[in-house]
């Protein structure tokens, strides 16, 4: 079963407001299995726009990562982060097939 994974990029503008999001989502992401791979980083940016923050947290199916963001726990959470940024999300499902050799 393919992982899923959500792609997260923001603008953080109220950093005390949005640690508090943080710190909320934190039991919920460990609920659904959730695990950082890329966290507020160094990034470069060769092509397109984006936002000043991102993060990629894996999760172990597609439907955790979508069960997750769907549960009253992490929608509790969101509403820390409403005031404190501007945020695009994708959830999407991992692939499983052939890669470059």
């Amino acid at each position: 079963m393919p992982k899923g994974y959500w792609i997260v990029h923001v603008d953080v503008t109220d950093q005390e407001q949005f640690k508090k999001y943080a710190v909320t989502n934190t039991d919920v992401f460990k609920k659904y299995g959730a695990r950082f791979l890329a966290r507020a980083g160094q990034y470069t940016v060769p092509e397109g726009t984006n936002r000043t923050r991102n993060t990629i947290v894996e999760f172990p199916s597609y439907q955790a990562a979508l069960d997750c963001w769907n549960s009253p726990e992490y929608q509790a959470a969101i509403k820390f982060r409403l005031s404190a940024s501007a945020m695009d999300l994708v959830i999407v499902e991992g692939y499983d097939g052939p890669q470059p050799s």
